[in-house]
């Protein structure tokens, strides 16, 4: 007769390595590492990115001002946005200084006397697939300009960028609001944003129509 193998029955039942506080321990560093994931590394990947001279659209387009956004940016004669203005734009109010800031000073050694453009950081920078036409929604479609430029593009001083590490592109196009971010990015020129719009409007849309 084979003999029945019993275990000793003072033996202690197996339990996994570190009992309770192994699973407290696994639990705080799961909390630990999505605290990390969504709070503290999208600050890791954007980086602070000044502008070479200080700007505000305010003082060009506020009150008492005939300045309007077409006054500096413009559209070509087959439709095409021209964008940024170049330094002979703003040499025509400020070849001689009126005294405003240091920032114009800057700007006129720096810029305008030796006639360099000015390197300006671009918030509203699109992916290279992206296609966004100026005339479709400005000529076409009637759209102000502060429809998707406000904030503190449209109104205010133009402030440091917050630029994408890895992408290379600015969080007011390429990521989410950050939890107590130093500004509020600019609403307006994400694809989320262009898909709530058209919706509102009643406008179709398909993929291709914007990525090419």
């Amino acid at each position: 007769m084979s003999q029945q193998i019993q275990g000793d029955p003072k033996a202690k039942p197996f339990t996994a390595p570190g009992g309770k506080h192994g699973k407290a321990m696994f639990f705080a560093g799961l909390a630990a590492m999505l605290a990390f994931g969504w709070i503290v590394f999208p600050y890791i990947i954007y980086k602070s990115v000044d502008q070479p001279v200080q700007f505000s659209h305010m003082t060009h387009t506020g009150d008492n001002v005939a300045l309007t956004c077409d006054s500096c940016h413009t559209f070509s004669a087959d439709g095409r946005f021209v964008g940024i203005p170049t330094i002979d734009k703003c040499a025509t109010c400020h070849s001689q200084s009126k005294g405003v800031s240091d920032d114009e000073e800057k700007m006129i050694a720096n810029y305008i006397k030796p006639h360099r453009e000015i390197p300006w950081v671009i918030y509203s920078k699109q992916p290279q697939n992206v296609f966004f036409s100026h005339a479709t929604h400005v000529k076409l479609g009637g759209m102000d300009c502060q429809t998707c430029h406000f904030g503190r593009i449209y109104t205010r001083d133009l402030k440091p960028a917050l630029i994408s590490r890895i992408s290379g592109y600015s969080l007011d196009v390429f990521g989410k609001n950050l939890i107590n971010a130093p500004y509020t990015p600019s609403r307006g020129m994400r694809m989320d944003d262009c898909s709530n719009c058209h919706h509102e409007r009643g406008v179709k849309e398909s993929c291709i129509d914007c990525h090419k």
